[in-house]
């Protein structure tokens, strides 16, 4: 018999559909009920492609003896991350306040009314030693302290909330101003943490760093960076190019079908978590790109053809947008979807092939994982790589006949933009005017599909949840990008996506300020919001709300002739003041968007598309920095103009002269 999540839109929630566990999705009726029957609230989030939150269902959610436990005592919530961020930060900050940790799942024991008392994350079914207390026992602790000291759980509660309004309070406090060479301190602080052996920063496990690695990155353009610290841009060169070849060549990359996976498990980038998430691959993208513009790595230019081919090949759906994500899970266990042994190889490719991938894959009888299986990684060379391309694509053919993760269908706005920022940003840098095209055409689809009544929403369908922070800000972020491409759009596409993106801003100034604080909430005014409204200041697996909005103000101030947004620019800008001293790698994005704040975005005219593409390929003989090309008819046939805020530079005969100058403007103003 199904609770009542089987209708539910998310993949996550109607994978508990069957569970015994009377589960409730998050709303107005679950709590109502903990009210009427004065029971407590456990409130379970998770998401599709979490291992650990299918090992904690299977072992505990699907036992009828556990189910019972819970139904009789707590109204069980389940809540899908992806789906309601908002409730998934406000329960993890409380639950690392309670356990100095978290993670998924996170279950969260509170009050009818939602407060927080208690939590933690997996919870074993029974005692197997490792310190954990066995779910079944835990349910019955709680119930019983709420029955017996609900007093001090309301105050445990009352405090927990309160701490966290304090957290949020505190985040908002007014910095002071501070110089753009306080962000070389920043770079140094960085780069000393690097790994010098494996690349990335500190030790297992390793995620990829790239906002991190997008800060150096524009940093190492600068004259105080590239010119007057030698050693330190030795450093910065060091640790990106280090941490990128080890990510191309390592277990992050799959490299046989393309794309990333989330994290390796160890130091040196040779396992992973096998689940792939969109937001990660856009990332990946868009800081290989970057690089690629800078170090000119072929490598490089290699994984972000094949993520991009796997992002249109495995993620595409029917709508035109993406994917969320593929589960770490396969039916044949965790991993067992993507390895190989030589023996397979040579069955599938022929002796004297098999043999080569083996050798340039590190596919070997001993194997690097469980059962003696290997997972591939390239030890070959890039003339290895290239001879084989026929032998990975027989490969990914021939994986397709094994069982298969599940794929996560939720199309979510955020992480669309994301990939369409992406896809952009790298069609510049490579000259790809396909995947520019591509870019525009998702931000399309969100703003047929996700713009009504003047606000964005955050996922398909009537009952979708308003547009949080990051779905507001990343797609006017996006649509600022596009708008700045007229080489491909044109001069009337180019000023819709303007438009769209102003809109979108102003919706933020209007919906998403505090009144009080520099900072922007994560929820708008007038969302329903869990507990209570948070601001979030760092960087985590993506891109905080705050960075993303360093990010748009910085370029419409540049670009847009609406002072609100110069001045929006200018009040969130002091308040990273102490988070460069203390907590650079945190806020790394929004110090990017500093940084390039300080450099000078370049808006470069012409008088006509043609003209205009021409620059652009111009442009990819040189690294990439951030700069808009813009159709305009005032510039005389045959010239370029090259405007740096409010300041234009006589116009340019040749196409040449002025994308080297545009590069030499867009350095660092002293």
């Amino acid at each position: 018999m199904s609770n009542q999540l089987a209708n539910e839109s998310s993949l996550y929630l109607r994978q508990h559909a069957e569970n015994p566990v009377d589960w409730m999705p998050w709303g107005e009726e679950a709590f109502a009920r903990a009210k009427a029957e004065d029971k407590p609230v456990l409130v379970s989030i998770g998401y599709s492609s979490c291992h650990w939150c299918h090992v904690m269902a299977h072992e505990s959610f699907e036992s009828d003896y556990i189910a019972r436990l819970m139904n009789k005592h707590f109204v069980c919530i389940k809540v899908d991350r992806e789906e309601r961020p908002d409730v998934d930060r406000v329960y993890m900050e409380a639950v690392q306040m309670i356990n100095q940790h978290g993670g998924w799942p996170l279950n969260a024991f509170c009050l009818p009314d939602g407060r927080p008392f208690y939590g933690g994350t997996y919870f074993p079914p029974e005692d197997r030693g490792q310190g954990l207390v066995p779910w079944p026992q835990l349910i019955m602790r709680v119930s019983e302290y709420f029955q017996s000291k609900r007093e001090e759980l309301e105050e445990n509660a009352g405090n927990i909330v309160a701490n966290l309004e304090h957290l949020s309070a505190s985040a908002q406090e007014e910095g002071s101003q501070w110089s753009p060479r306080d962000l070389l301190g920043a770079v140094r602080r960085i780069v000393d943490t690097r790994d010098p052996e494996n690349g990335g920063f500190g030790g297992a496990p390793k995620f990829p760093p790239t906002m991190v690695l997008q800060f150096l990155l524009a940093m190492r353009q600068t004259r105080a960076c590239g010119n007057e610290f030698p050693k330190l841009a030795d450093k910065v060169d060091d640790a990106v190019t280090l941490t990128l070849e080890k990510i191309a060549r390592g277990g992050l990359f799959d490299q046989v079908g393309g794309g990333f996976c989330r994290y390796c498990v160890d130091a040196s980038w040779t396992i992973p978590h096998f689940e792939k998430m969109l937001y990660d691959n856009a990332l990946l993208i868009e800081t290989f790109a970057i690089a690629w513009s800078r170090y000119r790595v072929p490598l490089m230019v290699k994984v972000v053809e094949e993520t991009v081919d796997w992002l249109e090949r495995e993620m595409k759906l029917p709508s035109g947008l993406y994917a969320a994500s593929v589960d770490a899970d396969s039916p044949e266990g965790e991993g067992k979807f993507y390895c190989w042994t030589p023996k397979q190889l040579k069955e599938i490719l022929g002796e004297e092939t098999g043999e080569r991938f083996a050798q340039a894959y590190a596919v070997t009888e001993d194997g690097n994982f469980e059962g003696g299986l290997s997972y591939p990684q390239f030890e070959g060379t890039l003339e290895d790589r290239e001879a084989l391309a026929e032998a990975r694509k027989i490969l990914r053919e021939k994986r397709k006949e094994r069982p298969a993760p599940v794929r996560d269908e939720k199309e979510l706005t955020f992480w669309n933009a994301l990939t369409a920022r992406a896809l952009i940003q790298a069609g510049a840098i490579f000259g790809r005017q396909s995947w520019i095209e591509r870019g525009g055409e998702i931000l399309d689809l969100l703003w047929e599909q996700r713009f009504r009544e003047g606000r964005l929403y955050s996922l398909a369908g009537e009952d979708s949840p308003a547009g949080f922070l990051d779905d507001c800000g990343t797609t006017a972020h996006a649509l600022l990008i596009a708008s700045g491409h007229g080489e491909v759009f044109g001069s009337e596409k180019t000023a819709v996506y303007l438009e769209r993106a102003e809109t979108l801003a102003r919706g933020i100034l209007e919906k998403f300020a505090n009144p009080t604080g520099s900072a922007y909430f994560f929820t708008a005014a007038d969302a329903q919001s869990p507990i209570l409204r948070q601001v979030e200041w760092y960087d985590n697996a993506t891109p905080s709300g705050n960075s993303t909005l360093a990010h748009l103000f910085v370029g419409l101030a540049a670009i847009s002739e609406d002072p609100e947004f110069q001045e929006a620019r200018d009040r969130l800008r002091p308040s990273y003041a102490s988070l460069i001293e203390r907590v650079p790698n945190g806020v790394a994005f929004a110090l990017t968007a500093w940084c390039q704040d300080a450099s000078g975005i370049v808006n470069i005219k012409a008088p006509n598309s043609d003209a205009l593409q021409e620059m652009a390929e111009k442009l990819e003989d040189r690294c990439w920095r951030p700069h808009a090309l813009t159709v305009d008819p005032e510039v005389p046939a045959g010239k370029w103009r090259i405007c740096v805020g409010t300041t234009c530079l006589p116009d340019f005969s040749t196409s040449s002269e002025a994308a080297e100058t545009a590069a030499m403007a867009s350095m660092p103003r002293e």
